[in-house]
């Protein structure tokens, strides 16, 4: 039988251990755990800890669990964006975000980018005073790019008044982020930090937490005044999703730090957009490497190509991701997460290796 290995980038590759996991909860009582007690709430304080420790998170930042990167967009709209938001995109998800912000508040606005281009910060149409919040996607899955810490960092120095908030839904837990940089970080735990969907994390800077009380939204259950005060006591407002935090919590423990990750993501990257950069009839999504993830990685040939290429694979027991959107049928997309193991990347590599022979 051959063994198969995932490459589709959400939900992607489980870490091999989650099924021993899943065992040790059943096993330890997690399943019906009361989530006021204080094995719960122990397991919280424990699980936020490792976060911070693991992914250099600052210490005086704010972790806070929700049930997706997706009720982030509502959260952030609700509680930090009394007026408007400010949305930058190059892809599907950045355009879904503002259309969330949008239905909440109207005057919310935003522009879109080339997928090579690298945007002009001076340039762009904001007004900082005006703007309480300004969006970006850090990693877009849906287009396979990356927006880079010089980016970010240029970007934080203009704000002004307005926060920054990134989603960074495929690439928090596998790059060395510089969380510092940014008031608001969200992603779901179905991508870098390989668990099954169902849980988000929020992190939030101090400058974003005093937004949160300025602004203090009490009318929605996922308000930020609530998640806050709840978790003073390392409780959620609502039930919470129990298991994935606890599987969290052992993989955060088995984690190498982040640097390490991310140093190992970076060289496995390198390794297949070489390949590509020479004469093969499928070739990388993006061409300029300022502009191209690390953790997603997108391909583009002829629709009739591509299909072949994903039927071949899925014999030789490697699952391609599809394109997405208006790219479903021209690219694919390879997820370069840490939990894909390198004995998966390896075959992936010697399996176009053989099907593109120099």
């Amino acid at each position: 039988m051959v063994q198969t290995f995932t490459f589709n980038p959400g939900p992607s590759a489980v870490y091999p251990a989650v099924r021993q996991y899943l065992t040790d909860a059943h096993d330890e009582g997690w399943l019906s755990a009361p989530h006021r007690s204080e094995k719960v709430t122990s397991l919280v304080r424990q699980t936020v800890a490792d976060l911070k420790s693991k992914l250099n998170i600052p210490q005086d930042y704010t972790v806070l669990f929700t049930s997706s990167a997706t009720e982030c967009w509502e959260i952030l709209a609700q509680s930090l964006t009394p007026r408007r938001s400010f949305h930058l995109y190059n892809g599907d998800f950045g355009e879904k975000w503002l259309k969330y912000a949008k239905a909440l508040r109207p005057a919310s606005t935003g522009v879109s980018f080339g997928l090579e281009e690298v945007p002009d910060i001076a340039a762009l149409p904001f007004n900082s005073e005006e703007t309480d919040l300004v969006c970006i996607t850090q990693n877009e899955t849906s287009t396979a790019t990356q927006l880079r810490e010089g980016f970010i960092l240029n970007l934080y120095n203009r704000l002004g008044g307005a926060l920054l908030a990134v989603d960074a839904t495929s690439s928090l837990g596998g790059l060395n982020l510089k969380y510092i940089k940014a008031d608001a970080w969200f992603a779901s735990v179905q991508k870098c930090f390989g668990l099954p969907a169902g849980l988000g994390l929020l992190v939030l800077s101090p400058r974003a937490v005093a937004q949160a009380r300025l602004v203090n939204d009490r009318a929605h259950y996922n308000g930020l005044p609530a998640m806050l005060s709840q978790m003073l006591n390392f409780q959620t407002n609502f039930t919470p999703n129990v298991l994935n935090i606890y599987l969290l919590s052992r993989v955060m423990a088995d984690r190498e730090p982040i640097k390490t990750v991310h140093q190992h993501l970076a060289d496995r990257a390198q390794k297949l957009y070489d390949f590509f950069e020479q004469a093969t009839p499928l070739q990388p999504l993006i061409t300029n490497p300022e502009t191209r993830s690390t953790t997603v990685i997108g391909l583009k040939g002829e629709a009739s190509i591509i299909e072949e290429i994903k039927r071949k694979a899925q014999e030789a027991g490697l699952n391609l991701g599809s394109g997405y959107g208006p790219l479903k049928n021209t690219t694919v997309r390879i997820a370069n997460f840490p939990a894909v193991p390198d004995a998966a990347f390896e075959a992936l590599v010697q399996f176009f290796a053989k099907e593109f022979p120099a």
